[in-house]
């Protein structure tokens, strides 16, 4: 899997990071969404790059101009729920996209630590032949990713695979590289070094589908 940190760099991706971070910035949802939206246009911009692109000729009114535009079919695929600003980030530069959509959610029996990845809901388009893009805001332990590679299986074979996540623990990024194709991209903002004992990321953000929606029972 190639690796694409764009943590390593210093631009103004370094801002809206950490305004998702602060605790003083998250209580206010909506722009938590939206700077988690903007992180998603900046990923998307990155991840642009490495599509298949050809000549079209563009008619303007003072002439004709040859322009590179891709050919790739997109699809973006989003875990629900707090993959949904992600989700937007990216259909901003995507304007032809396909898209699909995960319910998938941690399901801690008696308040333990240890946790299986329920699925509850699955709705895509066929795969076959296209570009796919799996976005997951906070890559944890990558159990989840690992759930949803699975469930799109009967949904054809995609072109390339491109995982794009907002922050990504080291280990979940480990198990990521060892369960997904080798041709795979990970576009990501920021890796972070451990997981607590419940499998979130430190010192991370907090819940990310709590923080943009509200807190759930």
């Amino acid at each position: 899997m190639t690796i694409h940190n764009l943590g390593d760099q210093n631009s103004v991706l370094n801002q809206f990071i950490s305004e998702i971070r602060d605790v003083q910035i998250q209580k206010d949802p909506m722009r938590f969404r939206r700077n988690i939206e903007r992180i998603g246009e900046v990923l998307g911009y990155e991840f642009s790059k490495e599509l298949l692109y050809s000549s079209k000729n563009i008619e303007t009114p003072l002439g004709n101009k040859s322009m590179y535009l891709s050919q790739d079919q997109v699809v973006i695929c989003s875990i629900l729920r707090a993959g949904l600003p992600l989700h937007q980030g990216l259909l901003n530069y995507f304007d032809a996209a396909e898209n699909a959509f995960i319910s998938a959610y941690r399901k801690h029996e008696n308040d333990e630590n240890d946790f299986e990845v329920v699925v509850d809901y699955f709705a895509a388009p066929s795969l076959e032949g296209k570009v796919l893009v799996l976005t997951d805001p906070m890559l944890a332990t990558g159990r989840t990713l690992e759930n949803v590679l699975k469930g799109l299986k009967d949904h054809g074979t995609p072109k390339q695979i491109h995982i794009v996540s907002v922050i990504g623990s080291q280990q979940g990024i480990d198990f990521v590289q060892s369960v997904f194709p080798a041709q795979t991209h990970l576009w990501i903002a920021a890796v972070d070094p451990e997981l607590n004992a419940r499998g979130y990321i430190i010192p991370g953000i907090g819940d990310a589908g709590d923080l943009a929606y509200g807190e759930k029972l």
